[in-house]
């Protein structure tokens, strides 16, 4: 039954090796199915033709290699694709190729919903359901890494171009709630028998959780992106709930002492810009005084909002975002806006929402606003962006 099989894309390098030794083998074993695996995407333990046929048949009736099954596949205008992966029980996620001239970022997911419920992002109004396995979060890599060389007709093995150069942890769900799998993805995608990228090129983003960013500095630090959203303790708990739990001196704190393990040398700062919310020159100002008070190196990234009706939030118009981050730019601070991309395959920052089980009411409530709009005109309740 496959239910007794195990999975290898659940487990690390070192974890590969143990398993090898638990079938007797020896450990350079796991490397050559590190291989297989993750540089050649094969799922059919035959294919692997430098392994003794006793090892293949071993494999082919303990093990697996098992992703998650895609449910849709959609290409934005812009080149970025956006999948729909079932992760079982009536839940899926989403997975986000972003493709530029030098680069090409993949934004991956860790849970089915998320507990945080940031105001701004779709994903947490529809609740939590639960955490992804290291097989379900790897096997994001593993399958859009495929499927891109697929579509491309570019060969697998590493002797075809890599399609993935940079992933970031960015999609569904709060990576540190769900720390171990995370980690042990995170070993696998920097291993050289795997997926190779450099602690640089991986990036994990979160809203906060203190104690688990100590921990992942002294486990796997890669790359660190801080959810801020908010200059002050009042409005960021009221945007980013957590932060009653973990105030901005704690995460400013935490911040800095991560920065000594870090691979660069500055945290990036994500910051939504929400219209007449935390969006004015006051508040970019306070946000100078905070980073410079605390001494964190960074960087800004300021993310214009994508408006949702459940949000009651609205985009800052255009000139407002390059004016704050003009004052940003004005105290030496590196700050840069997010391209918007992938809007109308609804991938962009803040919209992946997946198909997670509703546990927030948001289908029903949302159904209630199409009858509203049927009864009183189709621009009730609809946030409407005005440029200027």
């Amino acid at each position: 039954m496959a239910e007794h099989l195990t999975n290898l894309l659940d487990l690390d390098p070192a974890q590969l090796v143990a398993y090898c030794g638990e079938l007797g083998e020896k450990p350079f074993r796991a490397k050559q199915l590190l291989r297989w695996i993750h540089q050649f995407g094969a799922s059919d333990f035959s294919q692997m033709t430098d392994l003794a046929k006793s090892l293949r048949d071993k494999l082919a009736t303990r093990a697996e290699i098992r992703a998650p099954q895609i449910i849709s596949d959609h290409t934005s205008t812009d080149g970025t694709r956006k999948w729909l992966i079932d992760v079982g029980n009536g839940n899926a996620v989403e997975t986000v190729y972003i493709p530029e001239e030098t680069r090409g970022t993949l934004c991956v997911s860790t849970q089915a919903g998320c507990a945080v419920n940031c105001r701004f992002c779709s994903t947490g109004k529809q609740g939590f359901n639960r955490n992804l396995t290291v097989g379900e979060i790897i096997g994001q890599v593993w399958m859009a890494e495929f499927e891109l060389r697929k579509t491309k007709g570019i060969e697998a093995g590493p002797k075809g171009d890599r399609q993935i150069t940079n992933v970031v942890m960015m999609g569904m769900g709060e990576p540190l709630l769900n720390f171990e799998p995370t980690v042990t993805a995170l070993k696998l995608m920097l291993d050289d028998n795997a997926y190779g990228l450099s602690r640089r090129r991986v990036t994990l983003s979160t809203s906060g959780v203190v104690p688990m960013m100590d921990k992942l500095s002294q486990e796997c630090a890669v790359a660190l992106a801080v959810s801020l959203h908010a200059s002050n303790d009042t409005l960021r708990s009221g945007l980013i709930p957590l932060n009653k739990k973990y105030p901005l001196a704690e995460l400013m704190a935490a911040c800095k002492r991560y920065l000594a393990f870090a691979p660069r040398d500055f945290v990036t700062f994500e910051y939504c810009m929400l219209d007449d919310v935390n969006d004015t020159d006051e508040h970019a100002r306070e946000l100078i005084a905070l980073v410079h008070t605390h001494d964190v190196p960074c960087k800004f990234n300021l993310i214009p909002f994508n408006p949702f009706p459940e949000s009651g939030l609205k985009r800052s118009k255009n000139p407002r975002i390059k004016a704050f981050a003009q004052i940003l730019m004005d105290a030496g601070i590196v700050t840069t806006v997010r391209k918007t991309r992938g809007d109308d395959i609804d991938a962009a920052c803040g919209q992946l929402a997946g198909e997670v089980k509703d546990r927030t009411r948001v289908q029903e409530r949302m159904q209630k606003m199409t009858e509203y709009q049927q009864k009183f005109g189709k621009n009730f309740g609809l946030l409407v962006e005005v440029n200027g």
